[in-house]
């Protein structure tokens, strides 16, 4: 590839070809696994890591003349996600037969929705390191998950699962906003923080629960039009995503410069080779024959349900973003960073409920992030819990321990999860705090040093600093740093 990426401010993202400079354009159909214990239209598990063909009902299997039943808990869903996208929400929604032909789709069509889906167009907002941008949301429809391939058990045969077959899923799609591998990310994970809010969807990319298709195409910068775009299928990490789209662009550039157009064509992404590769070509909605499943009634939904959803609805990312700000007096980016996951936002607020706001703030996002991302846990894992953590803060700012002590305590108890209290007991961590106890120590010191007393009182303020290490050697780290700035400044004044 002989495209080169470029970033440049006002979130232009270009790639310089050799005729000139090029924007991508992307849009993401987002497949998000609904919470929910059984499938989308039978009683069936939808439990993660069972053996296969464990959890497939008559339904799932499309044995002749079993009849789907929708599952009440996943329309709620929807619409609990829906009214989380800020979007408008259908009351009149039809489910339709999509027509394919995969072995691991047993009926030979996939339960879905298309001219009438349950969510209509809604927006979400990104932040940014240039300010916000917003994104639009084309639709959110239901639909039924295909079973699962294996095709490295045997070199000649492969085998197929359907213990997924018929599980819900949400298909996001959104309009072709997004101009950036960067924003992608922002805005998958804040699509994943959004539904871990409402509870609608786990998120485990690692568990397939959220995947991706994308969308990419090129356009010369400053053109209006759309350029043909590539699909990318079934992309189940970010960083895959950003990857993909880097080559899938850069290879359009250089086709479309080198006089040859692009195929609208479905394509999938070589994680090993890092490239993408010609699948078949892109079908229209005519392809696959869509038609109104006559097994299933259309959707009409009460509006008093919808209102009752809307009015039970968490506070969401964006809700708390703003109320940490004002609340406790956080910048942007820090309440952006608390708020990113659910689970960050209770941790943090139940710290600060006893604790130093400020203190408690740069032990989350310092110390304790970087001993989850050592780890590779989430903060629901971690041995430091937020009871502990608030004990920790506190023996700092009631003068029990030092910050550079309290540093080594929290060193014992991300690896034990003991209590701070009991680990500044055991390993007799107090800060020395007695006013006569440190006054003895600081006259020694200034008397072995009266050379260097007379210096400082002649000018050379940098002592000062000699004169705290000293106490701090003596203390064995353990003295009161306030309290013994204080006692030495009155000690060298006289």
């Amino acid at each position: 590839m002989v495209g080169k990426v470029m970033t440049k401010e006002k979130r232009k993202y270009l790639i310089e070809g050799e005729k000139g400079k090029w924007e991508v354009v992307i849009g993401l159909e987002v497949h998000a696994q609904v919470s929910s214990n059984s499938k989308l239209f039978s009683g069936s598990s939808t439990k993660f890591g069972a053996e296969p063909n464990t959890q497939v009902s008559l339904v799932d299997s499309a044995f002749p003349g079993m009849l789907p039943v929708i599952n009440e808990f996943c329309i709620q869903q929807a619409i609990k996600t829906g009214l989380g996208l800020n979007a408008k929400i259908n009351s009149y929604s039809v489910f339709d037969r999509k027509n394919y032909f995969y072995a691991d789709l047993p009926q030979g069509y996939q339960i879905s929705q298309y001219k009438n889906p349950i969510v209509g167009e809604g927006k979400i907002t990104l932040d940014l390191p240039n300010g916000t941008k917003t994104i639009g949301i084309e639709r959110l429809h239901l639909e039924q998950d295909a079973g699962k391939s294996i095709h490295d058990l045997d070199p000649s045969n492969t085998y197929v699962d359907l213990n997924r077959s018929g599980v819900a899923l949400m298909e996001i799609v959104s309009k072709p906003d997004l101009s950036s591998p960067d924003e992608v990310n922002a805005y998958i994970k804040k699509l994943r923080s959004i539904m871990r809010y409402l509870g609608t969807c786990d998120g485990n990319m690692q568990e397939g629960s959220l995947r991706a298709d994308v969308n990419v195409s090129v356009r010369k910068e400053g053109n209006k039009e759309l350029g043909t775009r590539c699909e990318i299928k079934n992309v189940n990490s970010i960083k895959f995503m950003q990857m993909a789209i880097i080559y899938e662009a850069q290879r359009q550039v250089e086709l479309l410069e080198s006089g040859k157009s692009i195929d609208q064509e479905t394509r999938l992404f070589d994680t090993k080779k890092n490239e993408t590769r010609s699948m078949r070509s892109k079908e229209d909605a005519h392809d696959y024959r869509y038609f109104p499943d006559p097994d299933l009634l259309p959707l009409n939904l009460d509006k008093e349900l919808i209102e009752n959803i809307k009015k039970n609805l968490p506070e969401l990312p964006d809700q708390k973003k703003e109320r940490f700000i004002k609340d406790y007096s956080l910048t942007a980016y820090e309440a952006n960073v608390l708020v990113s996951e659910k689970e960050i936002s209770y941790y943090f607020e139940e710290v600060v409920k006893t604790s130093d706001i400020k203190l408690a703030k740069n032990w989350i996002m310092g110390d304790l992030f970087a001993s989850l991302n050592e780890k590779n846990i989430s903060i629901s894992q971690s041995p430091v819990t937020a009871k502990k953590m608030a004990q920790l803060v506190d023996s700092i700012s009631s003068g029990i321990v030092s910050g550079r002590t309290a540093k080594e305590v929290f060193e014992i108890m991300k690896e034990s999860g003991e209590e701070p209290s009991k680990i500044i007991e055991s390993k007799g961590l107090q800060q020395k705090s007695d006013p006569k106890e440190l006054e003895q120590i600081i006259e020694k010191i200034l008397t072995e040093n009266k050379d260097k007393v007379e210096q400082y009182k002649s000018g050379k303020d940098k002592l000062f600093g000699f004169f705290v290490g000293q106490v701090m050697k003596i203390s064995g780290g353990k003295a009161n740093p306030q309290l013994a700035n204080q006692i030495l400044k009155d000690k060298l004044k006289k």
